[in-house]
C-alpha cells in the first residue's frame, strides 16, 4: 500500500508500525468513521492505529492538543467541525488533515475552494446552499405564528458568521425576528437560556458546533422545560429529544471521511481531493416531543418527513 509522501510520511519512515491517525475529541459519533475504515480493510492494531486527544471543544485546549498530535507525530489528523480543523491547520502545514462536517470551509479560510482545496486539508461540509433558510421555513410551517427565533451560535467558530448572515436574510423574507445568542464556554449557558426566556423566543435554532454538542442534553432539557420548539441539523439530536431536524446524515459524513483517509494513505494529496457537499437532506420529527410541548404538527407535514419518531 502506498502512503502519503509528504514530510509527515518521511517522519514516520524512521519508526515501525501502521499509519497513525490523530483524532481530536473522540465520541460515539466517530464510530461511523472507524467502521468506514474497517470496511475499507483497515484493522486497528494491524494496519491502522489511532491517537486520541481531548479538548472539550475549548479554543485554547484545541490548539494545545493539535500541537501534541503533530509532535507525536501522526500521519494524518481527522477533525469534526470547524474549530478543531482550524486548530489542526495552525499546527501543521504538512500533515494531511481530513475535516468532517465543517460549516463553511472557504469562508473559514480552511481551503481555497471546494474544487481545488489547496494545501494539506480536504474533507466534507455539513452545509449546502440556503439550508439555514430552509430550516426557518420548516419552523414557520409548523408554527404559523412564529415571530421570534433564538439562534445559538459560537463566535469562536469561524463558520458561524456566514450562517448568521444567511439567517438574517432569511428572517427578513419570512417576517421573523432573529435573536442571536452567543455561548463561548460552558458557564455561559445559564445566561444564554435566561436571555432566550427574557426575549420571549418562541422557537430555537442551533448549529452543529462541536463544543455546543457536548452540552446537548442540557440544551434539550432547557427546551423541554420551557416548551420551546427546537430545530437542529442532525437526526441524532431529535432521537435524543429534540423536536425536529433538517440536514445531512452525520454518520454518512464520517463514513465519507474514512474514504478520504483511505485515498490519502494510498498516496493522493489532499490538495487534489475536492471538498464534498451533501446533496441529500432529511427531515426528521419527534412526535413525542411535539406532544410534550403542546405542539400539533399537521399530518401533511409529517408525511413529508423522512422519519417520524414516536
Amino acid at each position: 500500500m502506498r502512503r502519503w509522501r509528504g514530510r509527515s510520511w518521511r517522519a514516520r519512515s524512521s519508526r515501525r508500525g501502521p499509519p497513525r491517525i490523530g483524532i481530536i475529541d473522540d465520541s460515539p459519533v466517530w464510530n461511523a468513521f472507524r467502521h468506514g475504515l474497517r470496511d475499507l480493510g483497515y484493522l486497528e492494531g494491524q494496519n491502522i492505529a489511532f491517537e486520541y486527544r481531548y479538548a472539550g471543544g475549548l479554543p485554547n485546549r484545541l490548539a494545545l492538543v493539535a500541537v501534541e498530535l503533530v509532535h507525536r507525530p501522526v500521519d494524518l489528523i481527522a477533525t469534526f467541525g470547524t474549530p478543531p480543523t482550524i486548530a489542526a491547520k495552525r499546527a501543521t502545514t504538512t500533515i494531511p488533515i481530513v475535516m468532517i462536517g465543517v460549516g463553511d470551509p472557504v469562508g473559514a479560510g480552511l481551503v481555497s475552494s471546494f474544487n481545488r482545496p489547496g494545501g494539506n486539508i480536504t474533507g466534507n461540509t455539513i452545509l449546502g446552499p440556503e439550508v439555514a433558510g430552509k430550516r426557518l421555513q420548516l419552523l414557520k410551517e409548523v408554527i404559523p405564528s412564529l415571530s421570534r427565533v433564538a439562534f445559538l451560535w459560537n463566535p469562536d467558530n469561524a463558520s458561524h458568521p456566514a450562517q448568521l448572515a444567511e439567517l438574517r436574510v432569511a428572517v427578513e423574507t419570512l417576517g421573523i425576528k432573529l435573536l442571536p445568542v452567543a455561548v463561548l464556554s460552558p458557564d455561559e449557558f445559564d445566561r444564554a437560556f435566561a436571555e432566550m426566556v427574557r426575549e420571549r423566543a418562541d422557537a430555537f435554532l442551533m448549529t452543529n458546533d462541536p463544543f455546543h454538542q457536548l452540552s446537548i442534553g442540557r440544551i434539550i432539557d432547557f427546551l423541554a422545560n420551557n416548551r420551546l420548539p427546537g430545530m437542529f441539523l442532525t437526526r441524532e439530536i431529535v432521537a435524543a429529544g429534540g423536536l425536529m431536524s433538517y440536514g445531512a446524515s452525520v454518520p454518512d459524513l464520517f463514513r465519507r471521511g474514512a474514504v478520504y483517509v483511505h485515498k490519502i494513505l494510498q498516496g493522493t494529496k489532499p490538495a487534489d481531493l475536492p471538498v464534498e457537499q451533501p446533496v441529500k437532506f432529511d427531515l426528521v420529527v419527534n412526535l413525542k416531543t411535539a406532544k410534550a410541548i403542546g405542539l400539533s404538527i399537521p399530518e401533511s407535514f409529517l408525511l413529508r418527513a423522512g422519519e417520524v419518531i414516536d
